[in-house]
């Protein structure tokens, strides 16, 4: 009788171990960049929604923005992230995970500059840096130039950028053929490049 408790045991305690284990990773990580409650004043009264700005990415090439509105927050979110996946986009990366010149941009009244920075890392602060990190890039600055506090604006901004070395998702490739090296770009050595300032002065005008 006792080795048949502890059998039983044995088995149950391995179900449960293989459910933990048996978890399918997400094809794309994700990171909520704003949530906001949006009222709405009709004839019967007040009515709330929840706005949801969300980007997703697979750290290897691919980056995508979505936004997401319904009456729950949950709701939201997976509209979001299928947004998300709709406006995917693959980078063209250099052979070190890093652009291969400088992209500025601007969206609204947001300015953005993203400048390859060889050896120095990921430097960049807000959704520049959430959403370069899940784009899998290296060795890169960001800045943003405008005073815009509107963070999906800025979001645009950097998605805009990015649509200078990006084309739009298609199927995923095979597992030997790497994403980021698909179109290779020479790196140009000892060309002056613009000031920050000269940069934010012809986004400006």
């Amino acid at each position: 009788m006792e080795k048949t408790k502890e059998n039983t045991r044995e088995k149950k305690n391995s179900g449960r171990r293989g459910s933990s284990f048996g978890k399918v990773k997400p094809e794309f990580d994700q990171k909520i960049l704003d949530i906001r409650r949006v009222t709405r004043v009709v004839a019967g009264g007040r009515r709330f929604s929840f706005s949801v700005a969300l980007v997703a990415g697979d750290k290897k090439g691919c980056v995508g923005l979505g936004l997401g509105k319904a009456g729950d927050t949950a709701l939201a979110i997976n509209k979001a992230l299928r947004n998300a996946r709709k406006n995917m986009v693959r980078l063209h990366l250099t052979k070190t995970m890093s652009i291969p010149h400088e992209l500025p941009a601007k969206y609204s009244s947001s300015c953005v500059i993203l400048m390859p920075n060889k050896g120095r890392g990921l430097v960049a602060g807000s959704v520049v840096r959430d959403i370069v990190k899940l784009s899998g890039m290296k060795d890169i600055t960001g800045k943003i130039l405008s005073n815009s506090k509107n963070k999906l604006n800025n979001a645009k901004a950097v998605m805009l950028a990015l649509s200078q070395i990006s084309s739009k998702y298609a199927k995923p490739l095979p597992e030997n053929i790497v994403v980021a090296n698909k179109v290779p770009t020479p790196e140009v050595v000892g060309v002056p490049t613009k000031s920050v300032g000269k940069i934010k002065e012809e986004l400006e005008s």
